[in-house]
């Protein structure tokens, strides 16, 4: 529709109203306003040009091209990937039940890996023993204990050291 059709299909639409405002009540009726609310909506509509969207980065699935994968194996047989970009510290691509998420570094002050979607509300926290994925847009965890082959590994215990000077 042009605006010309628009603009025509408008001021019939605001005679007729008026007309049958003018029938129907005097002057001192909030009939006015309607009318003037109906026109301002119809010049802000006709005025708004439609721009169209750019594309969102948390929206996207991530290209994981030239990235290093390390799986995850976490509690009730959940699995996690994250894919690395050695270039970019700041982002990972987290692959969650069959879909690819780009997520980006938040700072810490425990020095825990804190990456967030936050379009998803996915948050994935990294600590030296495991790691978690969580919720924030429902306030649950959806990964809890996942470690991978690295973190797995059993931890040798040390031998106290025993002073041989005596």
């Amino acid at each position: 529709m042009s605006i010309t059709k628009l603009l025509t299909a408008c001021s019939i639409a605001l005679a007729s109203l008026t007309l049958a405002a003018g029938a129907y009540a005097d002057d001192t009726t909030p009939a006015k306003k309607v009318v003037k609310k109906a026109v301002a909506k119809t010049k802000k509509a006709a005025a708004k040009p439609v721009e169209p969207k750019a594309p969102d980065e948390e929206a996207d699935e991530p290209s994981i091209t030239d990235t290093t994968a390390v799986d995850f194996d976490c509690e009730l047989g959940n699995k996690i990937t994250i894919y690395k970009n050695t270039g970019d510290d700041a982002h990972i691509a987290l692959r969650w039940k069959k879909r690819l998420h780009r997520l980006t570094r938040v700072g810490t002050t425990t020095g825990a890996n804190r990456f967030e979607n936050k379009m998803y509300g996915l948050i994935w926290i990294g600590i030296p023993a495991k790691g978690m994925l969580l919720d924030s847009k429902q306030n649950r965890q959806l990964a809890n204990e996942c470690r991978d082959a690295e973190q797995m590994k059993p931890v040798a215990i040390s031998q106290p050291v025993t002073n041989t000077l005596q």
